[in-house]
């Protein structure tokens, strides 16, 4: 599901390249990895970003009112379009925002973005990308005519966040910047980087692509979006991206292992593998034994329980997408850190999709396990599945795929069952869809 991981980070073409058609306005020639649209030549404070989706949707910050704030909304329904047509189009540009993360400036910040290590929590990034890219949909989509928003725009899917060679510091200001990329009738796929300050110069981090859906005022329907025109080469370069973007995420859905057997090659690897694992002593299929080096699948789980308080709600009162993000990645870190017997580093994101909303009050049941390394490398995945406090039902909500990178060579992972077989060749293809630069170093990676 990944590219290359230097593929945008690099910045060598695109939309974020200071100079092109979307640039607007002179660059600051001692920041000039910046870029100043005259939307957002101010940016935004990342502790605002939460209090502007709020005053776009009507939402309350007092929980007790959250019911009469979504009776409210209901009254919106008739600002929704009927059509795509009867929406006027945007661009690029008037989606554009960044967003500042000061923490330079004002270290009272650090401590909630800090590791013991003295290095940035991954996880409190995940949350801001994740409410940097819904308001960045609600610039996309905003009805001036209408005091707020009639839609509910909710993540639908991380589809990638690839890391940069870059050293994360608690002491040095982080700049967000990120635009809707790509349209279809109902769903906008987000661009979105995270620069440091270096010296005088912001350099880039990461490169995120979320893809966003707009539901109706109640969350309960598809809303129609805004169509998106593409302004110059660049920009329809990026568009025609967005729809491989769709098409291979389509075929990667089709290819499920869920849906379809593993190929040749596939059921050719874990029959090697099996065969690796029988014990030459007895020459039975029920006797397995390790090879040097490996370790069981099934004993390289971790799982953890959140209780979904209302603290932790987003706008439209279900658990904060971000929130979920975090929990799932420390849960992953440890898994990877406790596999691999060293601190380990996320070098990538894939593939989160976001299949059922997890409503306050429910109990969260987090999984996650290593199901492939390679290397230095660990893939891990994270199930999570939630029960409400009346019924025993889990239903899943959603997968988490992390891939980690160790200080020190890591052990093999065996399958032992089928179904462990059929995860193990699930974490190989995300790993095998993404290419790691070997220039690759622990110092410019973050934890969690």
């Amino acid at each position: 599901m990944r590219r290359a991981a230097l593929r945008f980070c690099s910045l060598n073409k695109g939309l974020l390249i200071p100079g092109r058609r979307l640039t607007q306005g002179s660059q600051n020639p001692e920041k000039k990895g910046v870029i100043h649209m005259h939307e957002a030549c101010s940016p935004i404070h990342v502790n605002h970003v939460r209090d502007k989706l709020r005053e776009i949707v009507g939402a309350s910050t007092n929980w007790r009112d959250h019911v009469k704030a979504m009776e409210e909304r209901k009254l919106l329904q008739s600002f929704l379009a009927e059509s795509q047509k009867g929406l006027p189009p945007r661009r690029m540009r008037d989606s554009y925002i960044e967003v500042l993360l000061p923490l330079g400036s004002q270290p009272e910040l650090r401590e909630k973005y800090l590791t013991v290590q003295n290095t940035i929590r991954f996880g409190r990034i995940l949350e801001d990308l994740d409410s940097l890219g819904v308001l960045i949909c609600y610039m996309h989509t905003r009805i001036h005519e209408a005091k707020m928003s009639p839609l509910s725009i909710v993540t639908a899917l991380v589809d990638k966040i690839d890391m940069c060679k870059m050293s994360l510091s608690p002491e040095q200001d982080i700049k967000f910047s990120g635009h809707v990329s790509w349209v279809g009738k109902t769903s906008m796929e987000v661009k979105m980087q995270m620069f440091q300050l270096h010296g005088n110069e912001f350099c880039p981090v990461l490169d995120a692509t979320f893809v966003m859906v707009a539901r109706d005022s109640e969350n309960k329907g598809p809303a129609f979006v805004n169509p998106l025109i593409p302004e110059s080469p660049e920009e329809e370069e990026l568009f025609r991206q967005g729809e491989l973007n769709k098409g291979r995420r389509v075929a990667f859905s089709a290819k499920s292992l869920l849906k379809m057997a593993p190929s040749a090659e596939e059921r050719t690897t874990i029959h090697e593998m099996f065969l690796n694992t029988l014990d030459p002593k007895t020459v039975s299929f029920q006797s397995r034994v390790l090879p040097p080096n490996a370790v069981w699948m099934e004993n390289s789980k971790l799982k953890s329980l959140e209780v979904c308080h209302p603290q932790e709600r987003n706008i439209f009162n279900r658990i904060f997408g971000g929130f979920l993000m975090r929990k799932a990645y420390e849960l992953g870190w440890a898994t990877a850190c406790n596999f691999g017997g060293s601190r380990p580093f996320v070098v990538a994101v894939d593939d989160i999709m976001f299949q059922k909303p997890v409503d306050v009050g429910s109990l969260l049941f987090l999984s996650s396990q290593v199901c492939f390394t390679q290397d230095k490398y660990i893939q891990v995945r994270v199930h999570s599945e939630v029960a409400s406090l009346e019924s025993k039902e889990h239903m899943t909500t959603n997968v988490f795929h992390f891939t980690f990178m160790s200080e020190k060579e890591v052990p093999l992972v065996f399958p032992r069952t089928y179904g462990e077989s059929m995860l193990y060749l699930d974490g190989k293809r995300h790993f095998d869809s993404m290419s790691i630069p070997v220039n690759l170093r622990k110092n410019y990676l973050v934890e969690p």
